[in-house]
């Protein structure tokens, strides 16, 4: 426990940019700092990470059991061998959005709405990313890029709902997010900004005074969908943070991943709706992992997960339940997963 105090200090003594940029990249410096000495972990680590690297910042590694392999917040983070085997029917792009990108930054899947790939730049790698292929090279957002977005805009009326994505969009300094945002807000059909965001989880000094003041000045409706699959994950500076993020937008939600290994058990998500609701955060979502290649330890049945679901809907008030949502490449909506009959 003295290494969670001490990683945990180091986080509040750097300005949140500092703490993105001393993430931990190294698999034995995550492994030691969680007295893990395991040699047969490191080495597979290690391969995987060439694939996709390891990136994690210490706020988060604060929160981690040491000593413990199958800790639930290090095995989101930790590259394993398995990620390096083929498996059939996983794909670098299983939800096509390459399809439905018609100009660089911007994702069109549904008809109200369009995404921005805001930036590339994450504060951590989560393992299950379904983005973990994306082709952000090609999908930087330049001035010329942004005036093709607003063209593509005003040419869609029905757009209502701009999404800030990534990579993760508060990653991007507060003057960017500011400049990017009036730049669009200047189109009246826009009604609402929804911010797809894991920073105010696993680097809760991101909710800072500057951000809050721009939020709370937005002239649309304005959400902010968290991202948060533990409850373990959730500590007071989370708390701290998502308080005074709820003060400065009109709804702050959450979208889980169902993993295997991590929160395929309904007491963990039983707990996970209650401690998100006790922060100020609505459950929202909780996905199906998408089969993207690399990914496939994460997989869980969708007979166990409806059965999981059966379990949370007799335990929970209504509100408290997530939907159980897949994606399914080309729909007009995410498929939402009901109980089998």
């Amino acid at each position: 426990m003295k290494q969670n105090a001490e990683l945990a200090t180091l986080s509040t003594t750097q300005t949140w940019q500092q703490q993105l940029k001393s993430v931990v990249t190294e698999p034995r410096s995550l492994l030691q700092m969680l007295s893990i000495h395991d040699e047969k972990w490191l080495t597979a680590a290690d391969r995987a990470a060439k694939l996709f690297p390891l990136r994690v910042p210490h706020a988060f590694i604060s929160r981690m059991e040491p000593g413990n392999i199958a800790d639930p917040l290090l095995r989101q983070v930790l590259p394993l061998a398995d990620e390096l085997d083929e498996r059939s029917g996983y794909s670098t792009d299983p939800l096509r959005e390459h399809n439905a990108n018609p100009t660089p930054g911007l994702l069109h899947k549904y008809r109200n709405r369009i995404l921005l790939t805001t930036t590339e730049a994450c504060a951590i790698h989560c393992r299950y990313c379904f983005r973990r292929h994306f082709d952000y090279a090609s999908n930087r957002l330049g001035t010329n890029d942004r005036d093709k977005i607003t063209d593509y805009i005003k040419q869609h009326p029905a757009v209502t709902e701009i999404i800030l994505s990534g990579g993760d969009p508060l990653s991007a300094s507060d003057q960017y997010l500011k400049h990017l945002v009036d730049e669009l807000l200047a189109l009246t059909q826009l009604k609402t900004l929804r911010i797809h965001t894991r920073l105010p989880i696993v680097i809760p000094d991101r909710i800072n005074s500057s951000l809050l003041n721009w939020l709370s000045s937005l002239p649309v409706k304005t959400v902010v969908v968290v991202h948060c699959n533990h409850p373990q994950e959730i500590d007071a500076e989370v708390k701290r943070a998502i308080a005074q993020l709820s003060h400065a937008v009109q709804f702050v939600l959450n979208q889980s991943v169902l993993l295997r290994g991590i929160n395929d058990n309904a007491n963990t998500l039983i707990e996970l709706s209650e401690t998100l609701m006790a922060a100020n955060i609505l459950p929202y979502y909780l996905h199906m992992p998408d089969a993207v290649a690399g990914t496939s330890q994460f997989a869980v049945s969708l007979n166990q997960a409806q059965t999981l679901l059966a379990e949370i809907q007799a335990a929970l008030a209504g509100y408290l339940v997530p939907r159980l949502v897949s994606e399914v490449a080309g729909a007009s909506s995410k498929k939402v997963l009901t109980l089998a009959l």
